[in-house]
């Protein structure tokens, strides 16, 4: 599966079959990401396809040095299932 990243309108997007799936960001300041809202066409769900969109988000924070903020409810479960991973980027 490839993601695209879409910096101009903060997103990370992935398009399989005609179905979109789509992980929205902010920018509250330059060292912070705050994860906003994850959307997975409901033909896509069960598929694993957020996860996927989580994991290229959170690489980019890491890459970019950036502190993660986590206001989509399903990126909050995600880390804290995933906390050991993760836990050096979270805000």
């Amino acid at each position: 599966m490839s993601i695209q990243h879409d910096a101009t309108n903060q997103a990370f997007t992935t398009t399989r079959d005609g179905h979109a799936a789509e992980l929205a960001y902010t920018r509250p300041s330059d060292d912070v990401i705050d994860i906003t809202h994850t959307f997975v066409d409901e033909a896509l769900r069960g598929q694993g396809l957020a996860d996927e969109l989580a994991r290229a988000a959170l690489a980019y924070a890491r890459e970019q040095q950036l502190k993660v903020k986590t206001t989509c409810t399903f990126m909050a479960g995600f880390v804290k299932r995933h906390q050991a991973e993760y836990a050096d980027i979270l805000a």
